[in-house]
């Protein structure tokens, strides 16, 4: 006899699926009905366990934020350091290792981009806020200290998306540099 799954299994595959389907077209882009076949479920069962695309949106950066954090705490936890610049710069070096998953990497650009919208800009701020937090905790480091790695961050996300590691041009070095 086959088992069936609990909601809480099927919410965590629906955002796993929502992340690839977000991830590749975006908020406006994305229909819900892509979002149910990439989980494997009808529309109706994605609708009773999320009650419109924008909360499945929501919940998908909700997601990421907290496999953000999960990897920061990984990495702080191997850190040998309290030096709040070193520990900083591990974490920058296992982002840059984070970010080749590009469902994740486009999923938080595309929630940039969607943050005009009430509830997907408090989720993104709330990702923001979080992560700052975390970096802070695990780190010790001061406000200018957090500003600059994720200035190096976002500007990392950046040189992904447009592929730039794989440029060379005076424009991509400088972005890499």
């Amino acid at each position: 006899m086959r088992q069936r799954s609990t909601a809480v299994e099927r919410r965590a595959t629906v955002l796993s699926a929502a992340v690839v389907a977000f991830a590749a077209k975006g908020y406006y882009g994305t229909t819900t009905t892509e979002v149910a076949q990439e989980a494997g479920i009808s529309q109706g069962y994605l609708y009773r366990l999320f009650p419109d695309k924008e909360a499945l949106f929501v919940a998908a950066i909700d997601h990421l934020s907290q496999r953000l954090k999960q990897h920061t705490a990984t990495v702080a936890a191997r850190v040998t350091t309290t030096d709040p610049v070193r520990v900083l710069a591990e974490l920058s070096a296992s982002y840059r290792d984070l970010i080749a998953d590009r469902d994740l990497l486009k999923l938080l650009m595309h929630g940039n981009c969607a943050a005009g919208e009430p509830a997907i800009g408090d989720a993104v701020r709330r990702c923001y806020a979080e992560q700052i937090e975390h970096a802070r905790s695990v780190s010790g480091a001061s406000d200018e200290q957090l500003r600059r790695y994720f200035a190096d961050s976002l500007l990392a996300n950046v040189v992904a998306v447009v592929g730039a590691d794989s440029v060379d041009a005076p424009w991509a070095r400088v972005l890499r540099a």
